[in-house]
């Protein structure tokens, strides 16, 4: 298999074929305008290969995420964040020297310029949490310029670093709360939750369920091939923006509904079903009319034909959680009955629509008492390390150019202008 064959206008074609690592195929039609004339035409591009990249490998068909040929599930259950983001940014995990150096520097980096307090005083405290991490990710390149390649490594810690920050301190311009400084002797994840919901007068001691469950949906997020937000990151990186004006987009491509916002779709779902009775079998029902127009959020995949397999160990993580607190909460219940009815009925199975990570996350969050506007931030500070990896590799290859996607034009032909008083 070296060369596809294309058709057009009644000439023959030879287009090189390339294959993966894991045997992918990919149809290179790099110089197919130059010989054609004619472009291709994917909306959305799920038939487009945009790069090639040793990151991440991702078999929707038989639910298989690896991260730099790592499986999910080994790094989920026993690697820490830190290791992962590491092994993302730098492609090899790091030995006992490089990972001690690297949680030096993201203790070390961790504060921001006294100064950027200033900027969290002027959000209104109707802010979204996103709004504020975007805006303070891109003002970080005013504090702390990138114009020598040698301070890269640096640069990279730093984002990391001051990201989780400025989360929590976006939360805590949310509710109105002094913020919180970060110390070090915590791990990633318990340094946030920490900054979080603690408080001058009383200190909060993260429970370790709450801190285990954090770190695993950190790494679970932590990178997924050529999504939106990772598009929009090499993107954006493709002219050369800076790092953190390529990191504030990708928060930014995060924020949509359809993005990282889905786990909080899937609570505000809830929250429709308990508003109306509470009836979820006659909601499911309604999921089943498709002139219903209504959607069951948390459940199927864009990629994935079958179970995410972020989800089968996202749910073990839940349901520690939900044990460990023992909640009654009547959104939590709802969730498990629905998943409970949804995996047994013979419409969902059919269609493959299994819970996914959304699903539980968002559950995960709630009954660890993030508020709903900090979902997506929470899925934003795990998927930093897999944005730096792929804007990281762009800038390292060779071959890299500008993004500059075609168009097929459907507008007016040419036609000539009318003065106002004629028109």
């Amino acid at each position: 298999m070296d060369n596809a064959k294309l058709v057009y206008n009644g000439q023959d074609y030879e287009l090189p074929v390339v294959v993966g690592t894991e045997n992918e195929a990919g149809i290179d039609i790099s110089k197919l305008r130059a010989q054609t004339g004619a472009i291709t035409l994917d909306p959305g591009y799920p038939n487009t290969g945009s790069c090639l990249s040793a990151i991440t490998y991702l078999d929707g068909e038989n639910g298989i995420l690896r991260y730099r040929g790592y499986p999910i599930e080994q790094l989920a259950e026993s690697a820490t964040f830190t290791e992962v983001a590491w092994l993302l940014i730098y492609g090899e995990l790091p030995n006992k020297a490089q990972l001690g150096d690297w949680r030096r520097q993201l203790s070390k980096h961790s504060f921001i310029h006294e100064d950027m307090l200033k900027f969290f005083e002027g959000f209104p405290i109707t802010a979204h949490p996103m709004a504020i991490l975007a805006s303070m990710v891109c003002a970080l390149s005013a504090y702390y310029p990138e114009n020598v390649e040698e301070d890269l490594q640096t640069n990279i810690a730093r984002v990391m670093a001051k990201a989780k920050t400025i989360a929590a301190f976006s939360y805590k311009k949310s509710v109105g709360e002094p913020v919180i400084y970060p110390i070090s002797g915590y791990t990633y994840s318990a340094n946030l939750l920490r900054m979080m919901f603690a408080t001058p007068s009383e200190p909060y001691e993260v429970p370790k369920v709450f801190e285990d469950a954090l770190r695993m949906l950190l790494i679970l997020h932590a990178d997924h091939e050529q999504n939106c937000s990772t598009s929009t990151v090499r993107m954006v990186g493709s002219s050369q923006a800076s790092l953190y004006a390529s990191m504030a987009a990708g928060v930014t491509a995060l924020w949509g509904p359809r993005h990282g916002g889905a786990n909080q779709a899937v609570i505000e779902m809830l929250e429709q079903i308990v508003a109306e009775g509470g009836d979820y079998k006659k909601f499911l029902d309604r999921v089943k009319n498709k002139d219903s127009g209504v959607r069951l959020m948390g459940f199927g995949h864009r990629v994935y034909r079958n179970f995410d397999p972020r989800a089968k160990l996202i749910k073990k993580q839940a349901d520690k959680v939900l044990n460990h607190l023992g909640l009654q909460d009547p959104l939590l219940d709802l969730a498990k009955n629905m998943e409970e009815a949804a995996l047994a009925d013979d419409y969902f199975i059919e269609r493959k629509l299994y819970p996914n990570v959304d699903f539980y996350s968002g559950i995960i969050y709630r009954a660890m008492g993030v508020p709903l506007n900090m979902y997506t931030v929470m899925f934003a500070l795990g998927r930093l390390p897999g944005w730096i990896a792929h804007w990281k590799e762009m800038r390292e290859d060779p071959q890299n150019k500008i993004y500059r996607p075609r168009q097929i034009y459907t507008g007016a032909t040419q036609r000539d202008f009318v003065p106002l008083e004629e028109r």
